[in-house]
């Protein structure tokens, strides 16, 4: 067994699960939701009946029906002398085609591969030979790879050199690497709420306490709220997405930055730059380079401008911190693959090439996605984005975690709102990648509205104080 959850852990993860009656299926579809979206692990340990029915405030019944349903979909098993336990939960690929048997897979915000990256890897499999006569692997990274990141961030007015390059294995990699380096546990790690859930899971399993900055997809950035979490916080990191922030899309002016860069550097915080969204304007150029300082660290990757299966990410640092990351890295990987380093070395001189197709191909999945859903849910509130991979929709009632579960059932897989919080909330929001098809995208939308009626009558009627508590 890997891990216990508490009754007080478990209430705050399901935040506003009452959405539906009966209240043990409402129970039972919030433990699910966590289930599938890996907020709650395979092998985890539930709280037992009576712990859990005395913290949500029901009776022990609801809780023990709630857990025989869960036990009769396949999320749970009852281990003997261990109560019951998570089961691990298999996702549906990812960009296929609409249809009951496979599904629209929405809860990964990837787009289809750059159509000219099969070339590339053919080009450079004809230079195995050369290629198979070394290690195979590389810890720091390829001298060509290193100076061609280098070259394009000196471009865009971030002058770098190849020896303040690391090459990783994606930009997940990126991030736990350096929290592995710059983060001990009991530290204060500052992140956007909602955030990248996987930065966060990054933090918390390094043993930090995470505070928030509210983004939304209107005003975006709470400055004033930024600065108070720097002064009294003193966090020993933050993380950022200044460009197409995940989930809400919005990007940063050079007056924000210069706010949060201030406000770092009375706090003795690090930085940390999330880029990996960055080039990925639709309408107008990718915009220019945010000035975060010097100490500032900047994590890109090929994976979204390229292909998700290209694992090769990068830290941009000072050299010192470099040198730390290498350290670090032997304890978890032996390096990146000399072949992968090879086809993005070759892929870096036509960026420019990609960059129009990505614009081209994410504009199409955007302009469909938006229409359809002004179409077919006019109450809800649905923002313009000018780029990213994805769209913060806010719904008319807190029912996302509900709404998710129904769309579940017919094929549409998404992820809830309060899977992008820190501290639970965000119920009323849904993020909806436009990273499929025009096609795919329409249908996902109506399956969204076919449902949606029937996700409000069920929901149980709540007062107004209680409506607030939920969002």
């Amino acid at each position: 067994m890997d891990s216990r959850i508490s009754a007080r852990s478990l209430t705050i993860a399901l935040g506003g699960w009452r959405t539906r009656t009966p209240t043990y299926e409402a129970l039972a579809d919030g433990i699910r939701l966590l289930c599938l979206d890996d907020r709650l692990a395979a092998h985890t340990a539930l709280p037992a009946e009576r712990d859990l029915a005395g913290t949500l405030g029901v009776s022990r019944t609801t809780v023990a029906a709630a857990y025989r349903s869960l036990r009769a979909s396949g999320h749970i098993d009852s281990v003997r002398g261990s109560g019951s336990v998570t089961l691990p939960q298999t996702r549906r690929g990812a960009g296929r085609a609409f249809d009951a048997g496979s599904g629209i897979d929405l809860q990964q915000a990837s787009p289809a591969a750059w159509p000219g990256l099969a070339g590339v890897i053919a080009e450079t499999a004809a230079d195995a030979a050369s290629l198979v006569a070394r290690p195979g692997y590389d810890i720091l990274g390829s001298p060509s790879l290193r100076a061609a990141i280098a070259t394009r961030y000196t471009v865009i007015g971030i002058p770098t050199t190849p020896d303040e390059i690391l090459v990783t294995n994606g930009g997940q990699h990126a991030i736990h690497l350096v929290t592995a380096a710059l983060l001990h546990r009991g530290d204060t790690a500052l992140l956007e709420t909602p955030t990248y859930p996987h930065a966060a899971e990054a933090f918390r399993s390094a043993g930090a306490r995470l505070t928030g900055i509210p983004v939304n997809t209107t005003t975006g950035w709470d400055l004033d709220r930024a600065e108070q979490a720097f002064r009294r916080a003193a966090p020993s990191m933050a993380y950022l997405m200044p460009w197409f922030q995940n989930p809400t899309g919005r990007v940063m002016t050079a007056s924000d930055a210069a706010t949060i860069r201030a406000a770092a550097a009375r706090a003795g915080t690090t930085l940390v730059v999330d880029e990996t969204t960055a080039e990925l304007a639709i309408d107008a150029h990718a915009p220019l380079a945010l000035d975060f300082g010097p100490a500032a660290v900047r994590i890109g990757s090929l994976g979204k401008t390229v292909w998700g299966g290209l694992r090769i990410g990068w830290v941009r640092a000072q050299p010192t911190l470099i040198r730390r990351l290498v350290g670090v890295r032997p304890h978890r990987d032996l390096g990146t693959p000399e072949f992968e380093q090879a086809v993005a070395a070759r892929l870096l001189p036509r960026m420019p090439e990609i960059l129009r197709q990505r614009a081209r191909l994410l504009g199409a999945g955007r302009d469909a996605l938006t229409d359809a859903l002004a179409r077919r849910l006019p109450e809800w509130h649905v923002p313009r984005v000018d780029g990213g991979v994805s769209l913060w929709v806010e719904l008319d009632a807190p029912l996302s975690g509900a709404l998710v579960m129904a769309a579940q059932g017919r094929g549409v897989h998404l992820s809830a709102g309060a899977r992008f919080a820190l501290h639970g909330g965000h119920d009323s929001h849904l993020r909806v990648p436009f990273t499929a098809t025009p096609g795919q995208l329409r249908d996902a939308v109506d399956v969204l509205a076919d449902v949606w009626p029937a996700v409000r009558r069920g929901a149980p009627a709540v007062s107004t104080d209680a409506l607030a508590a939920i969002v």
